[in-house]
């Protein structure tokens, strides 16, 4: 019966998914629409205008939108990245 847990932990354990981390944006004054619309399409991988735009809307209406959910050294550097383009962006767990 041990082994046999054994085997069914190490099972999960190979099965289990790396965790994933939240790319936020934040609202600000300075950027114009337009500007943060291209910088997300720059930057994150697979953002189209629509994605781009509605991540912008929400982060103005709201003062904060989800960009993206992926694993930790993709979200560092969208994160980096897209403040080296002027954003305000952080990253969740």
């Amino acid at each position: 019966m041990r082994s046999l847990l054994n085997s069914i932990a190490k099972v999960k354990s190979v099965n289990k998914k790396p965790p994933t981390y939240k790319v936020m944006l934040h609202n600000d004054d300075h950027n114009s629409r337009d500007m943060v619309v291209s910088v997300l399409m720059k930057v994150v991988e697979g953002m189209n205008m629509d994605a781009a735009m509605t991540v912008m809307q929400e982060a103005h209406d709201t003062g904060v939108a989800l960009v993206t959910v992926c694993a930790q050294d993709i979200a560092e550097m969208y994160c980096e990245n897209l403040r080296l383009n002027g954003l305000t962006a952080t990253i969740e767990a």
